[in-house]
């Protein structure tokens, strides 16, 4: 696989667009095209769909783009070692909850990028399906989860502190009047849910469960603040770190239920594969991590 064919490869599939990327890069459209289909030739697989004008990736070319961003980021941070340059290049792809990205992050990204402006970050909302797989492909480089542990032999975690939940609804729910509640109170609640913040909510799922009970799941959602909004329009109740939901409550827009075994805590857990490679875009980015999200957890 040369690299040359690997570099258009990922112009045209950031550009979506054969004569853009051939301006990008300086070449003509028909070199571009040839690039590519030398690529898609060698690999044996078809790496975009052409539907008229429009250019788009097939599954194998989604695929394809991951590693071949990080190929070519390792050459750039390989030429600038070799040459003695010190400016840290190349990309990070980050998955995290939105709760942390949201209410934890800014500060170590204001830091990050006063250290590193060359590095470009790319921050993904983390869903636990996939995340480990995504990991162990290279997909992507650095997780973070709020969790108890990760029970993966081929996975490093460090433990950055942790994150208070709470259970949450609209202020007229009935349980809110209420000294205490437990998990049976909840067998005719209506649940909702944010798949995109990885698996705290499994472990309120579990607190439930071990009491035997299984309220009906109303709206499984990509977002924390349509969650919140599905709360405060009394649409059922739901578990959230509390940072995420603190003005919330302030205001009187939400209602924090009182648990009756004391507060809810999930782990704040930073996660890569044992054998990645570990840029000094990463290194750094890590140590910002563990400075300050240990600290504001």
């Amino acid at each position: 696989m040369e690299l040359r064919d690997l570099k258009t490869f990922v112009a045209v599939a950031s550009l979506l667009n054969f004569n853009q990327a051939g301006k990008a890069l300086h070449a003509a459209q028909s070199t571009v095209s040839v690039r590519v289909q030398t690529l898609e030739e060698e690999l044996g697989v078809r790496l975009f769909d052409r539907l008229g004008r429009r250019v788009i990736l097939t599954e194998a070319g989604e695929r394809l783009l991951g590693y071949g961003q990080k190929m070519l980021d390792l050459e750039e941070e390989a030429r600038s070692w070799v040459s003695g340059e010190a400016t840290v290049r190349g990309s990070l792809t980050v998955r995290i909850p939105e709760s942390l990205c949201t209410w934890r992050l800014p500060g170590v990204l204001r830091l990050f990028q006063a250290r590193c402006p060359n590095v470009r970050l790319r921050l993904i909302p983390c869903a636990f399906d996939g995340l480990v797989e995504d990991l162990r492909r290279g997909v992507t480089d650095l997780a973070f989860v709020l969790a108890a542990e990760i029970p993966y032999r081929d996975m490093r975690a460090a433990f950055l502190g942790t994150e208070q939940l709470v259970v949450v609804a609209a202020p007229d729910n009935p349980l809110v009047s209420r000294k205490s509640i437990g998990p049976l109170d909840f067998q005719d609640q209506m649940l909702l849910f944010s798949t995109s913040d990885c698996s705290y909510r499994r472990i309120f799922e579990g607190c439930l469960a071990e009491a035997g009970c299984r309220p009906p799941i109303g709206v499984e959602c990509g977002s924390v603040a349509a969650i919140r909004h599905f709360v405060m329009a009394g649409l059922g109740v739901t578990v959230l770190p509390e940072v995420a939901i603190r003005s919330d409550v302030t205001s009187g827009r939400l209602a924090v239920l009182p648990w009756e075994d004391g507060p809810l805590e999930a782990g704040v857990l930073m996660v890569w594969h044992k054998d990645k490679w570990i840029s000094s875009a990463m290194a750094g980015f890590m140590e910002l991590c563990r400075e300050h999200l240990a600290a504001s957890g």
